[in-house]
Order: structure tokens, then sequence, then C-alpha cells
């Protein structure tokens, strides 16, 4: 009797308390080795692309709330002094931090962009950090997606990304250190109605950033990939206008972020160098059911991925069927309209 109620009762407690135990230990020893990695931007150049708005302005006053040296970068420059007004207010020695702009597309020729990039250290120092923030996505069904509308969106969104990168890679392995942050999206994990032209150039985002980290670690120069959810910015609200219904109804499984939540995530995540900088539950879902063969930070975020990521798949599968459920009502409810009238 006794050994009955020991293998139905107390075991299960016990491996359920042990299991607890070591999750608890192995967050400890995260803290401990995160703490201990843990990069200072204090009188160091950070440049932020897409910092006039959104998150890049808000990351831009979290560098500067570290006591960062600050660039932005856009092409409108009423929002750029704007933001660096903002900004300036933020900075931790506002008689020694530096706060300067700069009115650049980034979708230009990659020769105009170095030659920026070179003119921008020589006046503001090496630049320590690159946060790739600008971007733009529309939302329409691959036959409704004009071809400049794709040509814009992989301009701005990868090759902005990817000039920018290269222009700053020689100085950090010059001096052997260095960030560099790729702002992807939730779109960037997984396929959405709407969005064909958006997330592939998201999910294009991850490759660059894993081949990066490749290239880069090495070098002393780490890699974060960011996939924030839908974030409440200037630019989504106007996205809001023309999103198509099916879109709308798919966003609304996750809840609206404000960019502070996303700058303060990212710059906890990149200055440690985890490799995928993500908020809320979806977010961490999605890391860890699309894992594959992305960098890992450590040993406590790998037996993460091994432990949960069966279990995230079955989660996500019930997400799936979920948004397939929107979409095939969508078209039923289209298709009554059409014969109503």
């Amino acid at each position: 009797m006794m050994s009955n109620h020991f293998y139905k009762v107390i075991l299960p407690i016990i491996c359920i308390l042990g299991i607890i135990i070591l999750f608890i230990i192995g967050l400890i020893i995260k803290l401990i080795m995160y703490r201990g990695r843990l990069k200072n931007v204090e009188n160091k150049h950070v440049v932020i692309t897409g910092g006039s708005s959104g998150i890049g302005k808000a990351i831009a006053i979290v560098a500067a709330k570290k006591g960062a040296h600050v660039t932005i970068i856009a092409r409108n420059v009423e929002k750029l002094e704007q933001a660096k007004c903002e900004i300036i207010q933020a900075c931790k020695k506002k008689d020694t931090q530096r706060v300067e702009y700069l009115s650049l597309d980034i979708t230009k020729n990659y020769e105009e962009i170095q030659k920026a990039f070179m003119e921008l250290e020589k006046t503001m120092g090496p630049i320590y950090m690159l946060v790739n923030c600008a971007g733009s996505s529309v939302c329409a069904k691959i036959e409704d997606t004009s071809t400049s509308d794709v040509q814009k969106m992989v301009d701005l969104n990868f090759l902005g990304t990817y000039y920018c990168t290269k222009a700053v890679v020689p100085s950090m392995k010059t001096a052997k250190d260095g960030i560099i942050v790729l702002m992807s999206s939730q779109a960037g994990f997984i396929g959405i109605y709407g969005y064909s032209a958006y997330c592939s150039v998201k999910f294009a985002l991850r490759g660059l950033a894993e081949s990066m980290a490749m290239e880069l670690t090495p070098h002393n120069i780490s890699v974060t990939l960011c996939l924030p959810p839908d974030t409440d910015t200037p630019g989504f609200a106007e996205e809001e206008l023309s999103k198509l219904l099916e879109t709308k109804l798919i966003s609304q499984s996750s809840c609206l972020v404000k960019p502070k939540v996303i700058a303060k995530q990212l710059f906890k995540d990149a200055l440690i160098g985890k490799f995928f900088s993500t908020v809320g539950m979806e977010g961490h879902l999605m890391c860890i059911v699309s894992c594959g063969m992305s960098p890992f930070t450590s040993v406590f975020e790998l037996l993460m991925q091994v432990t949960l990521m069966g279990v995230g798949r079955l989660i996500s599968a019930f997400y799936l069927i979920s948004f397939q459920s929107i979409i095939l009502n969508c078209m039923k409810t289209r298709d009554k309209n059409k014969k109503s009238e």
C-alpha cells in the first residue's frame, strides 16, 4: 500500500519539485552569467537608423539614459530635430553626452552611405553599437501588392540594413568590439496573411543575422535579432487604415506593445549578447519553436529550447488552426455578401 502511494502521489510531487528547483537554479546561473557579460555603452557611440520615431526613437532614449553618445538617422529633418530634443532631455550626463542626427536615405547606393558613416565617425567617434530600426510595411495579398511597394520594402527593410551594417563592420573588427542589432518582426518567424512581401524581407533579415553572427563572433562583435509583435507606433497606426480584415483578426492574437517596452528589452538583450530579442509569451514561444540552427547564448537557453520545443510546436499548431479558421470565416462572409447583392 505504502509503495503504491509513493509511486502514485509522492514521486510525481518530488519530480515536479525537482524540476522547479532545477529551473530556479538555472535562472540564477543565467542571471550570474549574463551579469558578468553585460556590456556598457557609457561614453560610447550608438547609432540608430529610423531613430526619429517609434521603436528607433525609444531605443535612442534608452541609450541616452545609459550615458551613450547618440546619433539618430532618418530622412525627415523636422522629425529628427524634434527627436533630438527628446533624447537630449533623457541624457544621463547632459553636460558631456553628445546627441546628433543625420538626414540620410539608406536605400541609396552603398558608396554614399559608407561615406556618410565615415564622416559620422570622424565627428562623433567610432560606432560601438548600430541599431537598424528603419523599416516599413504594406499589407496586401500577393496579387494586389504593387511591384513598386515590394521594391520599397526590399530597399528599406533589407538593403538599408545590409548597407549600414556593411559600413560599420570594418571599424568594429579593428576595435575588436561592437554590437549590431537588426530589427525584424514576429512576421520574421511566421508567414502571415496579407504580408507576403513584408514577411519575405523580415525572414531575410534572420538569415542575414545568423550569417553575420557566425562571421563576427570571433571578432567579439555580437549580433542581436529583434522580433517585436505589433507595436504602437505612427507607422503601425498608418498601416491599420488599409490592413486586410484577416490580417487584423490574426494580429489580435497578441497585444499591442508600447515602443519603450521593446526598447528596454532589446537594449538589455543586446548588451548581454543574446541573439533573439522578444517580448511577450507569443514571442518567446516563437523563438523556441523556430530556433532551428540559430545561435544560442548559453547552455541554459539551449536546454530550454530542447525541452520545450515539442510542447511549443503543439501549441503553435492550435494557433495555426485558429488562423486558418479566421481566413475561412472571412471568405464565407464575403461570399454571402456577394450573393446577397
